[in-house]
């Protein structure tokens, strides 16, 4: 016997629209075990190496800062707590090793891997093996220099200058000098590769229509900054191989007797002081994109920020010696004049800086913050560099802790700022993803008022002649509180990198993606007219390039022609608006009408 079940009745059916939904791609197939480690080794992408780079400077960066901790936590209070003297010798050597050679210069060449040959149209560097190479020959410089801890006697103790006699043989009889020496030699041949490879992309792979005069200043910076490596690390490499000689094979080149103290010095400078700016320029650089873009207007002074840039390159190579005031052998009117002089297209910079802000629609988010804290910070590093440009102030003030606060704030303030600023800034660029705002902005202030308590006040520490490279002080100096107050701040500033690592890390698993090519909504340069992340050769399809601004031209078609007229002052007044200024005409134009293309751009004129 058979029963049928009733049939229930079925509802209207529903259309459904089909929705995409939006993940991370992911390969279809799990990679094989170990083949990260492959590429890695074997990579020739651009992108990929310029992440290397970016990775290891910032674990170098980790571990110059606990080790300045340490530091601080030893002169926090008078007498010795847990460092000998010849430990705190070490550590201020690799410190300062660390952060300058092995952080603040390949930092630059990450910078300038992930985006130049972007911003020039460019498929790739223009020699990848030798990319490559450059890389690893400063991988393993920078083991090879930090390996010096473990060695029998510690890493060496005569300070990140190496000045002789202090680092002969007879005084410094160690394994561990030798490592420093020869690791910083084998980094220095990576990073003079790497100055090769940056002058020959930017001249030779260049898209159609990117004239010289069209390339972002952020090309123009690292091309300044390429060639100023070539003009000065191979003459610190060869000074290393010298010395070298000097401790083993008796070349007695530096010997004090016949001169050679002075020799190291002036040849040491000489690279030193073009290396402030080699690690300066990119980071203007970097500042110069974020600022235009977060104040909705095109840059002031495109021609200005490059006749200052080059001018700051030649002037570097003219002031190495008022390291040298207190020797007594070096002309004190000439490189005091030269000093005074470098500080005027740097002024012109920041007038520039603040005229593209001038009456802009300005928003704050994270790289816009730390944009505007690094001209805060950089400004004071400079005024007391004027300061120390007067011989007579110089005498005062040489080897006393006011060169540290002003030698923190001209590099911490030009490098860690911009460094963040840039990070954020090309973050979803180059992950698809946007970092988190809020945990930008704790970062941000956790980073300025940690800097600023620690270094602000070292100023006055220095004038009231507590000394440099001293591991110890008296209770009766007065030095007390000062010291207690910048080692406070030196903790708050460690403390920074906390958020700023759970936000990277978060950010790159789980942040917001960026679906679109101009992530911010108000992009120059020609990286935000391909897409986040860009593939293996950076663009399946080129715009044309008719100004400096080839990606805000091709996403704001209907303003180019407004453009082209308003592009020099005596035609703003064309468009029916004869009593407005050009930066007024600037402003109208970048915020007037249409649908902006990035998500999140909020200038109130915005139309879409």
């Amino acid at each position: 016997m058979t029963t049928t079940a009733d049939r229930t009745p079925v509802p209207n059916p529903v259309d459904v629209e089909p929705e995409p939904i939006n993940i991370r791609p992911t390969a279809a197939i799990a990679p094989d075990k170990g083949s990260l480690f492959l590429t890695l080794l074997s990579t020739t992408d651009h992108k990929l190496i310029g992440r290397m780079y970016l990775v290891t400077s910032f674990a170098y960066f980790v571990l110059g800062g606990v080790m300045a901790l340490l530091m601080r936590a030893e002169l926090a209070r008078p007498g010795t707590q847990f460092l000998s003297p010849e430990q705190y010798n070490q550590l201020f050597t690799m410190h300062g090793t660390i952060m300058l050679l092995l952080f603040a210069t390949p930092l630059l060449f990450a910078f300038a891997n992930l985006v130049i040959p972007l911003q020039i149209g460019a498929p790739d560097v223009a020699f990848p093996r030798l990319n490559a190479l450059s890389y690893w020959l400063y991988f393993f410089g920078a083991m090879l220099t930090v390996l010096s801890f473990v060695t029998p006697q510690g890493a060496p103790d005569f300070g990140w200058t190496a000045y002789t006699p202090l680092s002969d043989f007879q005084n410094s009889p160690t394994t561990g000098g030798d490592f420093w020496i020869m690791g910083l030699a084998l980094s220095g041949l990576g990073t003079i590769l790497g100055g090769v490879n940056m002058v020959t992309t930017i001249i030779c792979l260049r898209a159609p229509g990117m004239t010289m005069f069209r390339m972002p200043i952020m090309t123009w910076n690292i091309l300044a900054t390429s060639l100023l490596v070539l003009l000065a690390f191979p003459i610190l490499t060869s000074a290393l191989l010298v010395l070298w000689v000097d401790r083993h094979l008796g070349g007695q080149v530096f010997e004090a007797n016949n001169g050679g103290a002075v020799l190291w010095q002036h040849l040491f400078w000489f690279f030193g002081h073009p290396e402030v700016y080699i690690v300066a320029l990119p980071f203007f650089g970097i500042v110069t994109e974020v600022i235009p873009v977060f104040s909705r207007k095109p840059l002031f002074g495109y021609k200005g920020m490059v006749f200052a840039t080059f001018s700051i390159t030649g002037l570097s190579l003219a002031v190495w010696a008022h390291h040298m005031f207190a020797t007594g052998v070096v002309l004190l009117p000439f490189f005091s004049v030269m000093t005074y002089l470098i500080a005027v297209p740097t002024g012109l910079k920041f007038f520039n800086w603040i005229g593209t802000m001038w009456k802009g629609s300005l928003t704050f988010e994270t790289p816009m913050l730390f944009a505007l804290g690094f001209m805060v910070t950089f400004l004071f590093g400079g005024l007391t560099g004027v300061i120390l440009a007067s011989p007579p102030l110089d005498f005062h003030l040489t080897d006393s802790y006011f060169v540290v606060a002003h030698f923190h704030y001209v590099l911490f303030g030009t490098i860690v700022f911009a460094a963040y600023s840039g990070i954020y800034f090309w973050f979803p660029k180059f992950t698809g993803r946007y970092m988190d705002d809020r945990l930008g902005h704790l970062h941000f202030w956790l980073t300025f008022v940690g800097f600023h308590t620690t270094f602000l006040i070292q100023h006055w520490l220095g004038n009231r002649g507590m000394p440099r490279r001293y591991a110890d002080y008296l209770p009766t100096d007065g030095f007390t509180t000062m010291n207690t107050i910048s080692s406070i701040g030196s903790f708050i500033l460690g403390a920074s990198m906390l958020p700023f690592l759970y936000n990277v890390y978060k950010s790159y698993r789980y942040g917001e993606l960026a679906l679109v090519e101009d992530p911010w909504g108000h992009g120059n340069s020609l990286e935000w007219a391909t897409s986040s992340p860009p593939p293996r050769h950076n663009f399946l399809s080129m715009p044309r390039i008719r100004s400096e601004r080839p990606a805000f031209e091709a996403h704001y078609p209907h303003l180019r022609e407004r453009l082209d007229r308003e592009a020099h002052a005596y035609r703003a007044h064309e468009d029916g608006h004869p009593h407005q200024s050009l930066s007024e005409t600037a402003a109208r134009v970048v915020g007037g009408e249409g649908e902006r293309h990035g998500h999140r751009d909020t200038d109130p004129g915005a139309g879409g």
